[in-house]
């Protein structure tokens, strides 16, 4: 069970051109694409949800083509788009219901069996009868992936879940999708780096349609090893240091600021050696120091 994609390409209207010859390999587990907005994430996601042609390349969903199996994936899929809109009035349970007859869940039975299973995945059993009005932002996300899981779905989609949540919320969100992972691809799509640190087992970095980085996490910060230091400095040397260094990260100390930098050696005075973390790597990817960071 896993998702290849080979040379998989993108041009909108226009030329605009979203995913550039793409070759990746998802497997089984939370993974997780990594990138800013517009590097590609969500055209990526809408294609292999097939909502969305490509306009090159191939796509498969455990060995179901996305041009021509869109069926036999749609009925392994749940998808939780970046944006998605719910009746206020309704409540939870009044959503799902209505969400499980689009999907042709005919039976009452059984429409009920998956409703309450789902709010039970997603912690929303004791609000069943809320109106969705009345839900904060954490909660409306839940029930979003509540109504994803409503067909029991291989294979998990959820575009930004965390984005604009606050940080109990967030935390929340990220241990769900952790504990939903068993037997099933979970693809989370992220522009917050932290989210992938705690979460996934595989990831992949997008910029501007091509791929920077797939792999796991460790492997990332295992080819920064040895090469990420602090440097503590005065306020007024910042700039000179920013021109000098490849600095991934600026802090206010007790005594100045502390800058974070990844350099084969270091020659600056002060400067001590630390282990890297997910944000070095992911801004030196993001700033194509890709060859000498190795992450080719």
């Amino acid at each position: 069970m896993e998702i290849e994609i080979r040379g998989l390409r993108k041009v909108y209207p226009g030329g605009v051109v979203a995913l550039e010859g793409l070759d990746l390999t998802i497997p089984p587990g939370v993974f997780a694409l990594l990138g800013p907005n517009g590097s590609g994430k969500t055209t990526l996601m809408r294609i292999l949800a097939t909502l969305l042609e490509p306009t090159a390349g191939e796509a498969y969903v455990a060995g179901h083509d996305v041009r021509r199996e869109k069926g036999a994936i749609r009925e392994m899929l749940g998808y939780m788009p970046q944006e998605f809109g719910f009746y206020p009035s309704l409540t939870a349970y009044e959503t799902l219901d209505y969400f499980g007859l689009l999907c042709r869940m005919n039976d009452p039975k059984e429409r009920r069996s998956r409703i309450e299973q789902s709010l039970a995945n997603v912690n929303l059993g004791e609000y069943a009868g809320r109106k969705v009005s009345t839900f904060s932002g954490g909660m409306k996300q839940r029930l979003g992936i509540a109504q994803a899981l409503l067909n029991d779905p291989r294979v998990l989609i959820v575009d930004e879940p965390t984005s604009g949540l606050d940080p109990e919320e967030r935390i929340r969100l990220r241990n769900l999708l952790v504990e939903l992972a068993g037997g099933r691809v979970v693809i989370l799509s992220t522009h917050i780096v932290s989210d992938v640190a705690v979460t996934s087992e595989g990831m992949a970095i997008l910029h501007q349609g091509r791929l920077r980085f797939s792999g796991k996490p460790a492997e990332l910060l295992g080819r920064l090893e040895g090469r990420t230091w602090i440097i503590d400095i005065e306020e007024e040397e910042l700039s000179r240091v920013r021109e000098e260094l490849f600095v991934t990260g600026v802090f206010r100390s007790a005594t100045g600021m502390q800058v974070r930098v990844i350099e084969d050696e270091m020659s600056h005075p002060g400067g001590y050696q630390t282990a890297p973390t997910l944000d070095d790597a992911y801004v030196a990817a993001m700033n194509q120091e890709v060859g000498s960071v190795g992450m080719g």
